[in-house]
């Protein structure tokens, strides 16, 4: 269920491509655009409590795509609610994200800094 459930998602945003760029839109500007897209309806669902339903049937599928990543900023942001906005909500939105944030943009930076060197 993992591969089409994955699938799936990345239909959806291979759609939302397809259909920026009918409207006229070039090929990057589609592309941004389709990445805020399906950030907002893994967020959205996981708002509506849809989206764990999709983890729990799918897998690794739903993680894997753009959507899990905007799911494993809200849902902690959601648990902690009632904690309040600033020491609850903004305080646990980046606890799975953060790290992963931390190190992809600390790699980036070091794979950019041993690029321009070389170069």
């Amino acid at each position: 269920m993992a591969f089409i459930v994955g699938g799936l998602i990345c239909d959806i945003g291979q759609f939302f491509v397809n259909m920026l760029m009918n409207s006229g839109m070039p090929l990057d500007e589609a592309r941004g655009y389709t990445s805020l897209i399906m950030v907002f309806l893994g967020s959205f669902l996981t708002g509506l409590g849809v989206y764990d339903n999709i983890g729990k049937f799918a897998g690794a599928g739903s993680i894997v795509p753009i959507t899990g990543f905007a799911n494993s900023i809200v849902s902690p942001a959601m648990e902690f609610k009632r904690e309040g906005y600033v020491f609850g909500v903004a305080a646990k939105m980046f606890l799975i994200a953060g790290p992963v944030l931390v190190y992809g943009i600390t790699s980036s930076v070091i794979v950019g800094l041993i690029y321009y060197l070389i170069k």
